[in-house]
């Protein structure tokens, strides 16, 4: 399925339900963005043609289904496919290393759930739409200085073109 372009998705990953719900409702409360749940990775992937501008993946998916991928395999699958998504992992581990690995294979930030969990998540969708919108103004201002450097030159090369038909 096609995704509408004005419609924005975040992507939430997580094979607790009730997290998941948790979640969505902190942050539909404060977001305009369209939510989506998903208790599998895979199942958020199949879903990445809706281009999620973020997206918040547990990094333990397997507890549930152990043939499930993890949140590191689910990381680089969407990466892969989607690698203009926002990634935040999120986990009930408070260890640097896993920390580390997240950021080294792409993840955005990281957050270990607990009671200051829902509103770090707020403060870091906040940050990317921000950076998100810095960089949509940035392209507009690249295409207006290209589009005025190019006219620019155009006039300069007319006024040669002018100034040198009229001495002749």
């Amino acid at each position: 399925m096609a995704a509408d372009q004005s419609t924005q998705y975040i992507f939430l990953v997580d094979d607790e339900p009730i997290q998941n719900e948790m979640l969505k409702d902190y942050l539909s409360e404060r977001f305009q963005f369209k939510f989506k749940t998903y208790e599998s990775g895979e199942d958020a992937i199949k879903d990445l043609s809706l281009n999620p501008v973020m997206m918040v993946l547990d990094f333990h998916l397997n507890s549930h289904l152990p043939n499930a991928q993890n949140g590191l395999e689910v990381l680089k699958k969407v990466l892969e496919i989607s690698p203009a998504t926002q990634v935040i992992m999120l986990s009930g581990q408070d260890k640097l290393d896993v920390a580390v690995d997240s950021m080294k294979n792409g993840a955005y930030d990281y957050v270990v759930k607990g009671e200051t969990a829902f509103s770090r998540m707020e403060n870091i969708i906040n940050n990317i739409d921000e950076l998100e919108g810095i960089k949509t103004a940035n392209n507009t201002y690249k295409k207006v200085i290209y589009a005025l450097s190019t006219a620019l030159a155009a006039i300069v090369i007319l006024s040669i073109y002018l100034v040198k038909h009229m001495r002749d």
